[in-house]
């Protein structure tokens, strides 16, 4: 696939195609980009400036919860836009309050702070956990353990959050208050957590995703995490969840925590919140909301437009009972990915996932890649995403059909094929 042109200048009367060397030049280089631009979309499906179709299981990056041009979305986004965007939060802003009273309707929390985006939810979570610290426990230098192969973020204290060396690289002197330990090994937490104590560095909370997403799909173990409750309980440290990927509905369940049989003390949301329109949300328990004003702020964030179209998603969610959907076609995913990995068994080594967010696990020693993967799928018009060099993820928006996961499922049968003849 050879990109030529992106769109036409629409600054101008111009028609000049605007090429991808154009692109390039005004805008910074932080994507490694797929030679392919996107006009519009409808549903599960996207076309590019040539008019050619795709099945989109990207969703944005497992953020279009209600895929493209939802019919809700519209009349929602059209009406709030004609009547107020933006004011600051200097002044009470109905659809905010609106859009809390849900989310703690349906969750384990009891007060919600507003902001932009998964990073920004996590970093607020970061110093809402210190505050506590201070405040409430006395701790001079909290320390914040986080798991191996976990993404938490792009800011600074969130990069330095996040378990993975290359989100790090070049970033230093990275934030200090960080501990890791890895994902899923409740021994090696533990010991973690006693090294900690023995040199007199207090762990304040233990910060994790439900389901790690970037780390290559992986799931949490239900006895792991109801052992961290158990020891966060017993030693008063605050458990924070990250939900960005993996909340509003995509694991079958409106929050990853429920697939775990307990409830943190603080969650994050982002991406599907707002079903591709930026916000992101802290959500925690009355015990720890510490905050007073002055300590914490965000001028874009809870506006009366992005918190409209989130309850928007919200309640679309929770009334068109598209967490069964989700179930039923992550099961269907699932089992066909399977019957794919039975196929190719020195090239699968393993299916996971909840919901939809499932990971397609490469044999470490095949010559494929998951990149690979990734554009030959393209080619056939599907749309998937990576998440490390050996998972390929599929997330496609909670309103899929039947019909567009077999459709999905028999692309990537063509493409694996005929990835696999060239080689």
């Amino acid at each position: 696939m050879i990109l030529k042109t992106l769109f036409k200048d629409s600054t101008t009367t111009d028609t000049t195609p605007f090429s991808p060397d154009e692109f390039n030049a005004h805008v910074m280089n932080t994507y490694g980009r797929f030679p392919l631009a996107l006009e519009r979309g409808e549903g599960c499906r996207l076309w590019d400036t040539d008019g050619r179709e795709y099945l989109d299981f990207v969703a944005g990056i497992a953020t279009c919860t209600l895929g493209h041009a939802h019919p809700a979305l519209i009349d929602t986004v059209t009406r709030q836009i004609k009547t107020l965007h933006h004011v600051s939060n200097l002044y009470y802003v109905p659809p905010q309050g609106e859009l809390a009273q849900w989310l703690t309707a349906h969750s384990c929390a009891d007060k919600v702070f507003f902001c932009n985006s998964g990073a920004e939810a996590n970093e607020g979570a970061i110093k809402l956990a210190r505050k506590y610290a201070h405040d409430k426990l006395n701790i001079a230098d909290p320390v914040i353990i986080t798991a191996h192969s976990s993404f938490h973020g792009r800011t600074l204290a969130t990069i330095t959050a996040t378990g993975q060396p290359k989100y790090q690289k070049g970033f230093s002197p990275l934030v200090p208050g960080f501990a890791y330990a890895p994902y899923n090994d409740i021994t090696a937490l533990e010991a973690t957590i006693a090294e900690l104590d023995s040199n007199e560095r207090r762990v304040s909370a233990i910060m994790l995703e439900a389901l790690q997403g970037e780390g290559g799909v992986r799931p949490g173990d239900l006895a792991y995490f109801q052992r961290i409750r158990e020891i966060c309980t017993e030693k008063g440290i605050l458990l924070i969840l990250d939900e960005v990927q993996v909340g509003m509905g995509r694991s079958g369940k409106l929050w990853g925590y429920e697939n775990l049989g307990i409830e943190p003390d603080i969650f994050t949301s982002a991406k599907g919140l707002g079903g591709g329109i930026p916000i992101g949300a802290m959500l925690c328990k009355s015990f720890c909301d510490v905050f007073e004003p002055g300590n914490h702020a965000s001028t874009f964030g809870g506006n009366p437009f992005a918190c409209a179209v989130a309850l928007c998603v919200c309640q679309t969610v929770e009334q068109q009972n598209l967490l069964e959907n989700v179930q039923q076609r992550g099961e269907q995913l699932r089992s066909q990915l399977q019957s794919i990995a039975t196929q190719y068994p020195n090239l699968i080594v393993d299916v996971r996932g909840w919901g939809l967010i499932n990971g397609l696990e490469l044999n470490a020693e095949a010559e494929l890649t998951s990149i690979e993967i990734v554009k030959a799928a393209m080619e056939e018009g599907l749309l998937l995403v990576p998440a490390g060099p050996k998972v390929v993820r599929f997330v496609p928006p909670l309103i899929v059909s039947e019909a567009e996961v077999n459709q999905a499922v028999q692309m990537l049968k063509t493409a694996l094929s005929k990835l696999l003849e060239s080689k």
